[in-house]
């Protein structure tokens, strides 16, 4: 079953861009320049360099009324713009990582299947997870942190 994944846009965080740090800290938003690895940018799916401006906030990505809600830090790249992929395609920071971790969610945001998938075998773990009976679309976690990665959905 093709797939296709769903970064964030940009133009919920852009606004936040042109803040300062004491107007972003207000709003529990902190800017932190990149020092190594670890960075990955929920708008384009690629790692931050080090050196690079990021974004550190809480972003809530199950706002479902269900006791899955779920919200955790992500970081975004402030030179971030919109990017796509193919159906199919695997995000840069998902393959720079060993292990993501899916979750499959039926139409009320309920989760209804999971797995640990290893990099190499994310196409076929996402295919299988799709096919989850009642899965509507799946969320893919950072396997270490658990931190939110980005949305799945049929292509």
């Amino acid at each position: 079953m093709p797939f296709v994944v769903r970064p964030l846009s940009v133009a919920a965080f852009r606004p936040l861009f042109a803040l300062s740090d004491a107007e972003l800290a207000a709003r529990g938003v902190l800017r932190r320049r990149v020092e190594g690895p670890g960075a990955p940018c929920r708008v384009t799916l690629v790692d931050a360099a080090p050196g690079e401006s990021v974004l550190l906030l809480n972003y809530e990505h199950q706002p479902a009324d269900t006791p899955f809600r779920a919200s955790h830090a992500i970081f975004v790249r402030e030179a971030a713009e919109d990017r796509t992929f193919a159906p199919g395609e695997i995000p840069p920071a998902f393959a720079a990582r060993a292990h993501l971790s899916l979750r499959a969610f039926d139409s009320d945001g309920m989760m209804v299947d999971a797995e640990l998938a290893p990099t190499a075998e994310l196409p076929a773990a996402i295919e299988r997870l799709l096919d989850s009976a009642g899965a509507a679309y799946l969320h893919a976690h950072y396997a270490g942190a658990g931190c939110f990665a980005a949305r799945i959905d049929r292509a």
